[in-house]
Parts: C-alpha cells; structure tokens; sequence
C-alpha cells in the first residue's frame, strides 16, 4: 500500500496588471473628481446667497469662502486611524469630510443665517451639526460645522455627496489659523504655556465678537432713530 506523497497546491495571488492598475487609478481619480463636483455646486449657492443678500439688503455677512478636497494619501491616513477599511465604498460612507468649505463671517449671527438659508435649500440634505460656538472645544475652538449631502448630476446618474461646511467669524477663523500653525510647528506636542495663551486669545475673541456686535445693534439703532 502506498502513502500519497502528492502535495497540496498553493495558488499565489495575481500579480496586479497594467489594465488593473490603470482602472484603480481611474475609479480614485473620479471619486474624488465626484467630491469636486460637489464643491463646486455648494460655492454656488453660497455665491447666490451672497450677491442676493447684498443686493436686497446693502449688507455682506459673508466675507471669505475657502475650500478644499482631501487628497488620497489624507483619506487612506485618516481611514486607517478611524478603522474604516481602506476601499472606495468604505470611505465614501465613513469619512464625510473629504469636500470641505469654510465660510467667514463678520459676526455670529450671520454664520448662523448662512447655516439657515443653505440648509433650507430644497436639494440641500442636512446631516449632521456640531456647534462648536454654542459649546467650544476645550482648547477653546469655535465654529460652527454642518454636515450636508449635495446631489452632483452625472452624465448616467446622480449622486448624493457629502460636503462639510465650517463657518466662523473672522475673530475665530484668525485663531484657528494661528492654532493650526502652532499644532505644526510642535508637532500636536505643544508647551502648556502657550496651550493656555491658545485658550485666552480664544476667550478674549469671543469677547471681541460679542462686543463688535453690541456695536452694530447701536449704531443701527442710532441710524433707525434718526430715520424716524
């Protein structure tokens, strides 16, 4: 009687094709076209609403628009540290942030206006709010943060996408500019000292909001009174 000696198999994985290859690049490169789409399509409603208001009622309550598109190697790091796996459908689903908009405003009550008159919009699906003016990170962050869905109409289909919009008052924006840079420059490391002096200058620019807007609200009261 004879042992089988035959040995068992292993089939090694495919080494990856130049055709393959070209079509990953392909689906990455219209993902993220998709979330450019969608930009695009919200920096025109704030356009509208800008120019609108402006018009009607001699007033700007938006001062800047920024924005930016996650680039692939910001997704794979940020999917890896939230633990979404690192394939297109995954992403799209887990990380909303991949378009992001920030609108700067002159006082709080247009960051809010803004957030009302956008998220009204009929096409514009509201997700997600974290007010972070009302209840300000510990280290003192401020702003205000929606999370909406925008459709992008393809050539074949249309596309509910997600966008982030921050809006913030100028007072805010400055800071978290200037605490971004210091994050970078020590590396998230960053000496209790200045963390301190980082919550402060927080404090002391809602202090500034707060008074640039009693400011207004008398000067319009002068102006309605002597109107009158």
């Amino acid at each position: 009687m004879f042992r089988d000696t035959t040995c068992t198999e292993t089939t090694a994985p495919e080494e990856p094709t130049v055709d393959s290859l070209r079509d990953l690049q392909q689906q990455l490169t219209r993902f993220r076209l998709n979330y450019k789409f969608a930009i695009d399509a919200t920096l025109t409603k704030i356009t509208i609403l800008r120019e609108e208001f402006e018009l009607t009622h001699d007033y700007g309550p938006i001062e800047h628009v920024n924005s930016r598109l996650k680039s692939m190697e910001s997704l794979l790091q940020k999917a890896v540290r939230i633990g979404c796996p690192p394939d297109i459908d995954s992403i799209r689903d887990q990380i909303r942030d991949i378009a992001g908009i920030r609108v700067t405003c002159a006082f709080v009550s247009d960051a809010y206006w803004v957030a009302e008159m956008l998220t009204s919009q009929p096409d514009v699906t509201l997700i997600e709010v974290k007010d972070y003016i009302v209840a300000p990170k510990p280290n003192g962050y401020q702003s205000l943060h929606l999370i909406v869905q925008v459709p992008v109409y393809l050539s074949d289909r249309t596309e509910m996408t997600y966008v982030e919009i921050q809006i913030r008052t100028i007072a805010m924006d400055f800071w978290a500019s200037l605490e971004h840079k210091i994050y970078y420059k020590f590396n998230k490391a960053v000496p209790q000292r200045l963390l301190e002096e980082l919550k402060q200058a927080a404090d002391a620019a809602t202090e500034l909001d707060r008074t640039m807007a009693r400011l207004r609200d008398e000067v319009a009261a002068i102006e309605s009174a002597a109107g009158s």
